[in-house]
């Protein structure tokens, strides 16, 4: 009995056996060949890159490519809320009362917004800044720009001679109802209030009907900022 020595090679195309008699005599092998991790029959019809474990490759590279593609989904919502986020930041508005506004008023020396005969919005027409534009200085109107809590502030300043008596009173309204008030004889006061508003929510201050604002115009201040928008998850 014969024993010949035969070389088994595996390709990414091909499985070939090797002896050095192979051409000469023939071999009939007894058993089973065990391939492992290789796929002989896939290698044996001559398909490319199916030896060594290759399907396993495969499945890893689709398994990486989906990973990839969730994170760049991922990464893509989060660029948008960041975006939502920094542009909501830039609203922030402060306005005065312009001087101008004053009016003489019978038996007063000092000139005065109002009286009126009712209630009537404050146009805070000098600004300072208004980032976002959310503030109408014709109107004396806040408009949010987006959802999220919003803080405004107010300082009311009205005075007249030394001897003489001032009652104003201002209230803070949003959307048509009032939210807080400022109420004082013949000095300055200030009020600060939060609120959520929604998209298009309208903010502003009026002077309630009978009360008058005098001397030093431009001493009234209304301020408003975001503090932190709603992100739709």
């Amino acid at each position: 009995m014969r024993t010949f020595n035969i070389t088994v090679f595996c390709s990414p195309s091909f499985v070939f056996l090797f002896s050095p008699l192979l051409h000469s005599v023939p071999v009939k092998l007894k058993g089973t060949v065990t391939c492992d991790k290789w796929d002989c029959s896939c290698s044996f019809s001559h398909q490319r890159g199916c030896c060594c474990g290759a399907q396993e490759l495969y499945q890893l590279e689709g398994d990486t490519y989906a990973r990839m593609e969730n994170l760049s989904g991922g990464i893509s919502r989060l660029n948008s809320r960041i975006q939502a986020l920094t542009a909501g930041m830039k609203i922030a508005f402060k306005a005065t009362i312009d001087p101008n506004l004053a009016i003489a008023i019978s038996g007063f020396s000092e000139r005065c917004f109002g009286p009126f005969t009712t209630n009537m919005p404050i146009p805070y027409a000098s600004i300072t800044f208004n980032d976002g534009r959310g503030y109408n200085p014709s109107l004396g109107v806040f408009t949010a720009p987006l959802a999220g809590v919003y803080v405004f502030s107010l300082k009311v300043y009205s005075s007249v001679e030394e001897n003489g008596r001032l009652y104003h009173k201002v209230q803070l309204i949003w959307n048509g109802r009032p939210m807080s008030n400022v109420w004082e004889d013949n000095r300055e006061d200030s009020e600060d209030s939060a609120t959520q508003l929604q998209k298009g929510d309208q903010v502003y201050v009026e002077l309630m009907s009978g009360r008058r604002l005098c001397k030093n115009l431009e001493y009234n201040i209304f301020t408003g900022h975001i503090l932190y928008p709603y992100i739709n998850e």
